[in-house]
């Protein structure tokens, strides 16, 4: 399986994204909040976030080696518990949970695999925040950004509370607009991985066929 696809399973991933990814109405800048106190406005947001859709470029570099691994899609959200990422380049790959199940489809392989959510959520550390039971205070310790931080943009860094078998740490970083248009993740592995999020449109209706997937005939069903 390529890094690509490891990395859609633990990012699908991805990620977090979904929580940040709205307006906080308010006059203050994000230049005068501590990193928890974003954090915090980002979590008030997120629990008023019931749909969210978005166009995404996603960059994976590992280590010791100069070959980045590139991929676009489209990510859509409902909550509870329903979540769709298209990756439409280089190859196609779906993931998408109904709440009950995770079905991950690899065009190249003509595979898709499927497992109970309860399975998949000890995989993903981001997979709460997506179907609306995550809190960023609550399970990450909020840190200081490590990162330099972009023009007009504050970062804050992320470390999971409890271990994680694959996720060290996340950055995200928030414009004055307090939307996340950056997000990264770092393995234990120092293996990188960049989401960048346009065109984010919430709380717009979202059809409930968005999340059924039916895989090409001769597909492959790997249950989990």
């Amino acid at each position: 399986m390529s890094c690509l696809n490891i990395c859609s399973k633990s990012l699908l991933s991805l990620l977090l994204g979904s929580m940040f990814l709205a307006l906080f109405p308010g006059s203050v800048q994000c230049a005068a909040l501590t990193p928890l106190e974003l954090a915090q406005k980002l979590q008030t947001r997120y629990e008023e976030t019931k749909t969210m859709t978005a166009d995404f470029k996603q960059s994976t570099s590992v280590p010791m080696s100069s070959r980045k691994r590139i991929g676009a899609g489209k990510v859509v959200i409902s909550k509870p518990g329903r979540i769709r990422w298209d990756y439409q380049t280089p190859e196609r790959q779906v993931l998408i949970s109904d709440g009950k199940k995770v079905s991950m489809y690899f065009a190249d392989s003509a595979q898709m695999m499927v497992q109970p959510v309860s399975q998949y959520i000890n995989s993903d550390v981001t997979y709460a925040f997506f179907v609306g039971t995550g809190n960023i205070v609550r399970d990450f310790k909020v840190l200081p950004p490590e990162r330099q931080e972009d023009a007009g943009q504050k970062a804050i860094k992320l470390v999971p509370r409890t271990a994680h078998p694959q996720v060290d740490y996340l950055h995200a970083w928030i414009d004055d607009s307090f939307m996340v248009r950056r997000l990264e993740i770092v393995d234990h592995f120092g293996s990188i991985t960049n989401l960048v999020f346009e065109n984010i449109k919430r709380n717009e209706k979202v059809s409930s066929d968005v999340f059924v997937f039916t895989p090409p005939l001769g597909t492959e069903i790997i249950e989990q």
